[in-house]
Parts: C-alpha cells; structure tokens; sequence
C-alpha cells in the first residue's frame, strides 16, 4: 500500500453524499464483532462496560441530562451505543453504499473544471440511485480535492486507497491524472477520466484499470489543426503552450499537423502559466507580423492573451482546446474573446436522445452544456454498467469487462482500446462570442 499526508479537500456542496470520516475511522481501529452466541457474549459485556462508564454521568446536573441515570435508563444507553456500533461495523452496513470518488480540483485557478465535472457524476448518481442503484447498492460520493496540480494527483489518489475507495472518477487535469494513475493501476482502483486527454496517461503504460471517456490530444489537436489548414488558412502562424502536460501536449498534436499539412509555425514557444503579464510574447506576435494563434492551455492565460493583444492592436486570430471555453473567460478578455476559436467535444445536451437527462440537470439548477457535464455523468455510468455486467463489484472483474464490451451513455457508445482510451471520439469547432455562448463555426 501507498501512504501519504491526507490531502486537503474544501466541503462538498450539501447535496453531495459524504460518510467517510467517523465510521471509517472507527471500524478501522475497533475490532469486528464475532456472530452467533461469541456475538451476544461481546454485546452483553460491552453493554456492561459502557453501562459502567456511563454511571458516572448519574446526577452529573449537564445540560445533557435533566435527570439522574437510572440503573435501566444505564443500560438502555450502553445497549443503545453498543449496538449502533455493531450496526456500524456489520456487513450489511458497508455493503449498502457503493463509494464512488469524484477526483478534481475544488480549489485552485481552475476550480470551475471541478464544478462542472461533479456537476455531472453527482446528476448520474442521483439518477442512478432513483432507478434502484447499482446490484443492490446506493451510490456514494466522496469528493477528493487535487488543485489540478500534478504533484497533488498522488496524495489525492494515495487518499482514495487509504479510505477504501474502488473507483474514481477524475481526475480533470491531465497532469494530476498521470501522476495519479500509478497509484490507482497498481492498488486496484479503477478510474474513469472524463477529461484528461494526454497521450502520456495511457502510452506504453499497459494499465488495467485507467479509462478515459474523453478524446486525446493527438484526436482533439488534429482537428483544429485541419480547420487552421483547410478553413482559416492563416498567413503565418504562432503556436503557445502553458509547459503543462495538457497544454503543450495538444499544442503539439497541432504543430505536427500542420507540419504534415505544408504549413511551418513561425513560433512555437511556452509562456508560464499564472503570469500576469505577457506582453513579451504578444511584442514577438506583433514584431512577426502573426495572424493566427493557437494556444495550448486554460483559459485563465487564453483571457489574458487575447485582451493584452488587443491593447497592443494585434490583430490574430486566437484559437484554444476546450480548456480555454469557461465562461469566466469573458471577464479576463472583454470583448477581445469575440471571435475565439475552440475545439470542443460535441453538444451532447442537444441530442433529443438525451433530453430526459437535460432535464433532470436543469431541476438541480445545473448546466449540461458545458465541456465536461455530460462525460462526467458517462464515467460515473460507464463505472455504473460495469459493475452490472460484471455482476460483481471487484475492480479487476468490472475492468474485464469494461476492456470487452461497449457502454451506451449520453456523449455517445463508448469502446475501449486495450490500454483505455476511446476508438473513436467527435470534436467540433465552435466560435466564441462575448456574451459566453457558442455557435458552430463557419466551414
């Protein structure tokens, strides 16, 4: 086993389930009850020893207790106490919830990816566990908190293990999901990414139980790179990447693309991602005459990029992944986001197929829209379905399973390649407007 510091998490929003403090804790460091007669013998002596520490309570004059303890009323307590503790640590209490973990960042810059992922694992859960749960078992979500930072994607996973915890879904960010895998593949948890699409997750790693329902990189960055060729043709192009594992990843896929295509990129540079100031990079734009820029990243950079070359008259066109479509990043950019590029995975929420879905997302208050909404609910039901036809909830029997058969789910029929990632996966190019929507861009 792996062990490290319990990792920080923020509190979960009050309609997420969460029971893994105290009654885990407590059937870790108190021994189980034996069954049948051993069992009544260790009721009846630890009804009298917690009778016994109980009579000292008798008269105490608390608040607690408005009048003294009788012998019986002794012993009511104590039986009272000791069999919730049975209850707690019986078979039948653990087997009745099934504890799913929502891995992502609920702090951190990027926090809005964290909402919209468990958005959409809570919106399954909560339909799954009304249609009767899973083999007889409720559904239970417990949120982990990675910052979307690679060097917290272990103890965030270390945290799952330690708690017991068979299957994840998450991470969000690639570079917290890679670092995390490891963990999970060598522990026996399953996980199901519904965003992480770096190649560097599953190549040449032979994993059993890493899934992603989400394209890759090398999937996500063709396809903007043949829009740039076929549609866009700029005259000369910049490529920029955040040095991340996801950013510079796709950044890539799209200047080999292009390369393929006869275009070379006239820059392909990093810049850091948290910086507050780019005007060095957008006085290279300028200086090198660049009319078309990809950027590979999030869109808190992609906000400050578009708005600080609109004040130095840079006139390109910016085009970004779907890490770059936040809504938040209209605030950052002002107007200057009119007109942005994205590649982003189909609109699944206007699928008439998935309409029942829509609208149970939108009696909770909750955007099924978004990038990540509906590939979240797909992991928690790709993990859901797994468990069903496997006909068990042993990880390394769903993992099986999931490696052989295809899951219906809202983003589409998902089947598995040998190493987890998706055969097929449909991206699209939209164009950003200011007043936060998208539409289909022009072809």
């Amino acid at each position: 086993m792996k062990f490290a510091p319990f990792a920080h998490t923020t509190a979960p929003k009050a309609h997420t389930t969460v029971r893994w403090t105290a009654a885990r804790a407590a059937a870790s460091a108190t021994p189980s009850f034996p069954a049948g007669a051993a069992c009544t013998s260790r009721l009846t002596s630890t009804i009298a020893a917690l009778r016994s520490r109980t009579s000292g309570l008798a008269g105490a004059g608390t608040n607690t207790f408005t009048a003294p303890l009788t012998a019986a009323r002794q012993t009511a307590l104590a039986a009272a106490i000791a069999l919730s503790t049975l209850a707690a640590l019986s078979p039948a209490h653990a087997a009745d919830t099934l504890r799913i973990g929502l891995a992502g960042p609920t702090t951190g810059p990027v926090t809005q990816y964290g909402n919209m992922v468990r958005e959409g694992a809570i919106t399954a859960i909560e339909q799954i566990n009304a249609a009767g749960g899973v083999n007889g078992q409720q559904l239970e979500a417990v949120v982990i908190d990675d910052a979307c930072e690679p060097k917290q994607g272990p103890i965030a996973a270390n945290r799952a293990v330690n708690e017991g915890i068979h299957y994840v879904m998450g991470h969000v960010c690639s570079g917290a999901t890679i670092a995390a895998a490891p963990i999970y593949d060598e522990e026996g948890v399953l996980m199901v990414t519904p965003s992480a699409t770096a190649p560097a997750l599953t190549d040449g790693k032979n994993y059993q139980y890493i899934f992603r329902v989400t394209g890759r990189d090398d999937q996500q960055g063709p396809a903007a790179g043949e829009y740039i060729l076929k549609v866009a043709k700029p005259a000369r192009v910049a490529i920029l990447h955040d040095k991340q594992s996801y950013g510079q990843g796709i950044a890539s896929a799209v200047r080999d693309t292009l390369k393929k295509g006869g275009v070379e990129p006239v820059l392909f540079e990093g810049i850091n991602a948290g910086d507050a100031d780019y005007s060095a990079i957008i006085t290279k734009l300028r200086a090198n005459k660049i009319d078309f820029v990809y950027y590979g990243g999030y869109h808190p950079e992609m906000g400050l990029l578009l708005r600080q070359a609109a004040e130095q008259g840079v006139k390109a066109r910016f085009m970004g992944p779907e890490g770059a479509g936040n809504p938040d990043i209209n605030a950052i950019a002002g107007d200057a986001v009119e007109g942005m590029l994205l590649t982003l995975p189909k609109d699944f929420s206007t699928d008439p197929a998935n309409a029942a879905i829509v609208k149970a997302f939108e009696a909770k208050k909750r955007d099924a829209s978004g990038a990540f909404q509906l590939t979240a609910y797909a992991a928690v039901q790709a993990i859901a379905e797994g468990i069903k036809g496997a006909g068990s909830d042993d990880p390394e029997k769903v993992a099986e399973w999931l490696h052989g058969h295809t899951v219906k789910t809202p983003v589409g029929e998902l089947k598995w390649t040998t190493q987890g990632d998706l055969e097929h996966y449909p991206y699209v190019v939209y164009t950003w407007h200011k007043d936060g929507s998208k539409t289909p861009a022009a072809q």
